[in-house]
């Protein structure tokens, strides 16, 4: 199969090329801003599906929302029009088309001159009236006031809000990809207005704070809720805009004879993450918790783990090493140590189910 991709080479155009490269037996042409239209017959040879992305949303001059938007479609249809084959055809035009505005009325003209095309000629034609797409590639000061936000941010410079409780209706870069490609891939899909699901909805102050909350979350090691909807798609937006000279951020090193102890990361419900080394013959730990629980993991070496009941005396010990992996629990009410029983330093992964307290550090000394 063949596709022509128009405005592959903005922000959406970009997202939707990577994806589609990603398939085999797929052939992709595209259409940009350095190509003639005199070049659309010649890129439409063979073509069997059209994503028309190329648009105006920001000229430098009104006139180009007519041209850009408006008369490209035109241009675009008659091509299609001279090769006599269907060729079904998803645009991506605007939610702005209600406005009495310039670019309003040109993306709704596109749009028209669309649908009296497919009445016409029979061919299917997908319409999307996309609210703000915001996702990785997106241009600050351009395609949305996620992009600026995130660029702002991510460089320490300020932003500017004016409505804090301004209300933004968003959908994210990958679920129009993907809902773009689904239409692709049947060829049972109904042709007209579609739309494009989740659409997301937040106020300008709370973006703000979260997107505040992922930089500052490098200093507190504290980690945003980032793994589902809204919260995932705005942390990975944010992190597509740092510099590769902040791919990398510093940890602090708590070092003494025993070896080093560094924490990596911290999260407001399910605890923390850190490493702690121990060298040759060190014991770590001689202490029991209320309440608080720990898993670790030994990466390198070879780890005796002791624990005593601190009521009944009970003891138990474990052998563990790190060329076989294992988690090893602490448990309320048990002293418990680890002692690095091998030659070489010992690396040790340790999970705490909730942040060091130092007001409340439920750890209280009992050696075995």
């Amino acid at each position: 199969m063949k596709v022509l991709i128009t405005g592959a080479d903005g922000f959406i155009g970009k997202n939707l090329y990577v994806h589609l490269s990603e398939r085999d037996n797929l052939c992709i042409e595209t259409l940009t801003r350095n190509d003639s239209l005199s070049d659309l017959s010649a890129k439409l040879e063979g073509v069997d599906f059209i994503f028309h992305l190329a648009g105006v949303n920001r000229p430098k001059n009104t006139e180009d929302f007519k041209s850009g938007n408006t008369d490209l479609t035109s241009e675009l249809i008659n091509a299609v029009e001279k090769t006599r084959r269907s060729i079904p055809v998803i645009y991506s035009s605007s939610i702005q088309v209600d406005l009495d505005t310039p670019y309003g009325e040109s993306k709704r003209l596109a749009e028209r001159a669309l649908l009296d095309f497919s009445d016409r000629a029979g061919t299917p034609v997908f319409i999307f009236r996309l609210p703000n797409v915001f996702g990785k590639w997106s241009k600050p000061n351009y395609n949305s006031v996620v992009a600026t936000f995130c660029h702002n941010i991510a460089r320490g410079l300020p932003i500017q809000i004016n409505d804090a409780e301004a209300n933004l209706r968003l959908v994210y870069v990958d679920d129009v990809v993907n809902r773009f490609v689904s239409i692709l891939d049947d060829s049972d899909a109904l042709a007209g207005f579609c739309d494009v699901t989740p659409i997301y909805e937040i106020k300008l102050g709370d973006l703000a704070e979260k997107l505040e909350a992922y930089h500052d979350s490098r200093r507190s090691l504290i980690t945003e809720q980032v793994g589902l909807g809204l919260d995932r798609a705005l942390h990975a937006t944010y992190l597509s805009f740092l510099e590769p000279n902040a791919f990398s951020y510093d940890l602090v090193k708590h070092e003494d004879p025993r070896g080093v102890f560094v924490e990596m990361l911290k999260t407001r419900d399910s605890g923390q993450f850190s490493f702690f080394t121990a060298h040759p013959g060190v014991t770590r730990g001689g202490h029991y918790h209320h309440s608080k629980t720990e898993k670790f993991l030994v990466l390198k070496g070879e780890a005796l783990f002791k624990f005593r009941h601190v009521v009944t005396n009970e003891y138990y010990e474990i052998t563990t090493a790190g060329d076989k992996p294992q988690v090893v629990e602490t448990v309320p009410g048990w002293t418990h140590d680890i002692t690095n029983i091998g030659d070489d330093e010992m690396i040790v992964m340790l999970w705490a189910n909730e942040i060091f307290d130092r007001e409340n550090p439920d750890t209280y000394a009992k050696p075995l």
